[in-house]
């Protein structure tokens, strides 16, 4: 009696056993399963912001692409300007040769004429002696005879004559140099003023090309940064799935012990149940179901998924806009803009931007090739200043009267190819405002 006592008391501590370690069990896998819910929230989060972070990189290195294209154009037209300066030197040197040279012969030329004039001295002067006068005609009438005369009017008439032809000759040459003199130094001061132009071209653009590479070097770093940050959230988001892993290797361990130890108690069970009387065994099977009524040990709990998040869901009056897609995209090249290779890569002076632009809604301002704003002056009528309206043009004294030509938008401002580009300015304020002269014309 005593040996099946204590196989019922076996009986009753296994059953007991099952019952808490299965209630240990549970609450073990609920708290993993909850953990395991928030480190799937916390990756969608993650994958929300690295989703972001890839996006501000695309950004970022589309901005970047069009930075670099406007550096190299910034670079080309450097070179063009810079030529353009070497050309402008190189003309200025051969027109002060040419300047020098015909001084050199204005003063050669001076210097023979001296030297007639004292051959023409000498011969007045020994007609002089010869007929006792001091001008021609006492020279002829203080002939001795009428040969005498002769000899006399034929000298005085070579002299006359080749003093006349010496005078009226070098009158002319003189003349002449003095004009050619004084267009080439015209000329030479119209080149001057183009290099100094040109100079201050380069010089912006040598400090537009450094804010260039200044800003560049800011998107650098920021692409850099966002990089890191993308990084940063690809590693957690790995340490985040390394966790998850790891909860789901847990609970299912913890489910296949609370399997075994179920199991166990089971055969535990069974092994006390053969070796004890019917009597035993029945008194015990209650008591086993008063402790744990209904169980269901083989429940499992559910491991919910994460869920993937769906993705979110041509006239005169358009004129002084039609250039609006140079701005930031362009480069001032002097005398640029005048073939289509030019105007493919947003080379453009202000002359040509302005052709390029009438042309745009269908109005030819002459041939392109030899646009300037000589020509475009000429090529509508002229208004007051206090008539303007967008799509006029307005031109400024740079380095010459009517130097630059500009589309008037409204507002006191104006379009055109300025030394940064195609952009728009302000022409009540500032440098432009003391550089317009008045001009105002209407195509």
């Amino acid at each position: 009696m005593n040996k099946k006592a204590i196989f019922a008391n076996a009986a009753v501590v296994l059953g007991l056993s099952s019952v808490f370690s299965t209630e240990a069990f549970a609450s073990t896998i609920n708290e993993m399963e909850s953990q395991k819910t928030t480190i799937q929230q916390e990756k969608e989060e993650l994958q929300g912001k690295i989703s972001s972070a890839n996006e501000e990189k695309k950004r970022l290195e589309k901005e970047q692409s069009s930075l670099s294209a406007q550096l190299e154009r910034l670079k080309l037209a450097a070179k063009e300007n810079e030529k353009k300066v070497a050309d402008t030197e190189d003309s200025i040197k051969q027109t002060t040769k040419k300047i020098d040279s015909l001084q050199k012969d204005i003063d050669m030329l001076n210097e023979k004429l001296e030297e007639r004039n004292q051959i023409l001295a000498e011969r007045a002067k020994a007609l002089q002696e010869a007929g006792g006068s001091v001008d021609y005609v006492q020279v002829l009438l203080g002939s001795k005879s009428f040969s005498d005369f002769v000899d006399r009017s034929v000298a005085v008439s070579t002299i006359i004559n080749a003093d006349r032809d010496i005078l009226k000759e070098t009158k002319e040459m003189q003349d002449e140099v003095a004009e050619k003199q004084s267009s080439i130094k015209g000329k030479l001061k119209d080149l001057e003023a183009m290099k100094e132009e040109l100079n201050g071209i380069n010089e912006y653009l040598v400090e537009q090309k450094a804010e260039q590479e200044t800003l560049s070097a800011q998107l650098n770093d920021k692409k850099s940064e966002n990089e890191q940050q993308v990084a940063s959230l690809t590693e957690q988001e790995t340490d985040l799935s390394t966790q998850e892993q790891s909860l789901t290797d847990s609970i299912a361990a913890e489910k296949q012990r609370e399997q075994e130890q179920k199991e166990a108690a089971e055969k535990a069970e069974q092994q006390v149940s053969t070796a004890s009387s019917q009597t035993i065994a029945e008194k015990v099977a209650p008591a086993q179901d008063n402790e744990n009524p209904n169980p269901n040990p083989t429940s499992k709990a559910t491991v919910e998924a994460p869920v993937a998040k769906s993705a979110p869901a041509a006239s005169h009056s358009n004129v002084a806009t039609v250039g609006n897609k140079w701005i930031g995209n362009s480069a001032y090249v002097f005398g640029g803009g005048r073939t289509q290779a030019d105007i493919n890569r947003g080379f453009f002076d202000c002359s040509s931007f302005v052709h390029w632009a009438y042309s745009q809604v269908g109005v030819e301002l002459g041939p392109r090739g030899y646009v300037s704003t000589e020509t475009l002056k000429r090529a509508g009528t002229q208004i007051s200043a206090a008539q303007m309206q967008p799509g006029d043009l307005v031109f400024f004294n740079t380095y010459k009267t009517d130097g630059h030509v500009g589309i008037y938008v409204g507002n006191g401002k104006f379009i055109g190819a300025q030394s940064k580009g195609v952009g728009i300015a302000d022409m009540t304020q500032g440098y432009w405002k003391q550089k317009f002269n008045g001009r105002v014309v209407r195509i």
